[in-house]
């Protein structure tokens, strides 16, 4: 998202260079990601009003559905603690100092030494107040990229046929 002072047809502008610097190192097609569901702080406060992916469809994305729906993690600042970052704690792998911070910024207790990570992560989520949240899944769209519409329209996606534009987020999401 790009600011309000921007001058008109910014981001298709943005998307435009991108999509073409892409295809000049051989990048044939983009994936991306629009999160439907509104998100708030455990104080109530919106910091996410939830996107529809209107900016894909101004710009020809095909719309290829939802990801799959799944129950994610959501700090009390409103941020999704994804499944990846607790995998990195809980393996010890790179990266995990990292999420670890977060928690500990959230007002985690700091992992004593010798702990066993998986526990410590478990309580940590825990003493933040992480709540479980349904998510229905992120709308999916798909660029393929060519100088030519043939070039573009031989691109086989693979995926299922186009499906109308979403207009709206998702209702608020229900804590599990």
């Amino acid at each position: 998202m790009l600011l309000d002072e921007c001058p008109a047809n910014a981001e298709s502008f943005f998307l435009a260079r991108c999509m073409d610097a892409l295809l000049d190192d051989g990048v044939r097609g983009i994936v991306s990601f629009a999160d439907p569901v509104p998100r708030r702080t455990a104080s109530g406060q919106l910091v996410m009003p939830g996107h529809v992916g209107t900016i894909y469809a101004a710009t020809n994305a095909v719309y290829s559905g939802q990801a799959t729906a799944r129950t994610v993690k959501l700090l009390p600042d409103g941020t999704v603690f994804h499944d990846r970052a607790a995998q990195k704690i809980r393996r010890q792998e790179q990266g995990h100092q990292y999420a670890e911070a977060q928690l500990i910024a959230l007002g985690a207790p700091v992992p004593r030494a010798g702990c066993n990570p998986a526990v410590w992560l478990r309580e940590a989520l825990v003493a933040v107040g992480a709540r479980n949240v349904r998510h229905r899944g992120a709308h999916r769209y798909v660029w393929r990229l060519g100088r030519s519409r043939r070039e573009r329209e031989q691109i086989k996606l693979g995926l299922p046929s186009q499906r109308p534009y979403p207009k709206q987020p998702d209702p608020e999401a229900i804590a599990v």
